[in-house]
């Protein structure tokens, strides 16, 4: 077979169910993930391989789940949102320039946009199913606000990263600690978080962006104002998992600070948090049930 010019063997690599993934599928993937996180260029070819392979599992997976439930032929206002914060996060001003930057990289806008699809549609099932679960203290989280408020100190907006992993007996724990503290060393931060992160941050490399500092839980915020630019955190204990921040820049507020609106966004983030983790669960669950082959 022909692919650009070149003679190309196509080979299947994965079955997920009826369903296959061939060497091209993943070099492909290898490039929408280096378009997200460029820094991934300097991981050895078999980590990019790998990376890519799962991440196409996982597509086909919550797909899979997801026609039982939403026509994929339908039109999702949703999808707007997701490819929005994609280009906010990447700096790109608009559409048609996103469009250029993957026609650069020999990437489709039609299968990029099928995979926000999945993301946006994945994020709406989660949220339908498990919305009710919810644990949100608004009057505590307004107190939190308020207690640092009144600190008298200057604010800041912090631009962060993220690296999460769950909790583990304490033999295992010291053991992933050491091989992600390693990897941050060898690799880089932001490769490590695609290799480790169990967040839905671990595909940009970890990249949180900005955020302000009342909008960060204070056991957190504590951390993070030990760190100077570019620093990594230690390990910080949260619920059921652990949290590596590293801080890649920040900026002192000079604006008014609006208590309602920042309770509100500070209720988004404990939600997303949240729905993060009944996403992981339900993701295993369907995961077990499907059969997934590897040639």
């Amino acid at each position: 077979m022909y692919v650009n010019g070149k003679a190309n063997v196509v080979e299947i690599k994965v079955s997920v169910q009826d369903e296959i993934i061939t060497n091209l599928d993943i070099e492909n993937e290898e490039k929408y993930l280096i378009f997200l996180n460029p820094k991934l260029v300097n991981l050895n070819s078999d980590r990019i391989y790998n990376l890519a392979k799962n991440s196409l599992i996982n597509d086909i997976i919550k797909r899979k789940e997801l026609e039982k439930f939403i026509n994929f032929n339908a039109e999702n206002n949703l999808v707007n949102v997701v490819e929005k914060n994609l280009l906010m996060k990447k700096n790109i001003k608009d559409i048609d320039e996103f469009k250029t930057l993957l026609e650069k990289q020999n990437l489709s806008y039609n299968q990029i946009k099928e995979k926000l699809f999945i993301e946006a549609t994945w994020n709406q099932l989660i949220y339908k199913n498990f919305s009710k679960n919810l644990v949100i203290n608004k009057e505590e989280l307004r107190q939190k606000i308020k207690r640092q408020l009144k600190e008298e100190e200057k604010k800041y907006d912090y631009n962060l990263s993220e690296i999460v992993f769950k909790e583990l007996d304490n033999k295992k724990y010291a053991e992933l600690l050491n091989e992600i503290n390693t990897s941050i060393k060898n690799i880089g931060f932001e490769n490590t978080a695609n290799i480790y992160s169990t967040s839905n941050t671990a595909k940009n490399g970890g990249l949180i962006g900005w955020i302000n500092e009342l909008q960060i839980s204070e056991q957190i915020n504590k951390e993070i104002k030990q760190l100077v630019k570019d620093q990594v955190s230690n390990p910080i204990k949260i619920r059921n998992a652990h949290i590596i921040i590293k801080l890649n820049d920040k900026k002192e507020i000079n604006n008014k600070i609006d208590i309602e609106q920042q309770l509100e966004k500070l209720i988004n983030i404990e939600t997303n948090r949240q729905l993060n983790n009944f996403s992981s669960v339900y993701f295993k669950r369907i995961k077990r049930n499907l059969e997934i082959n590897e040639y």
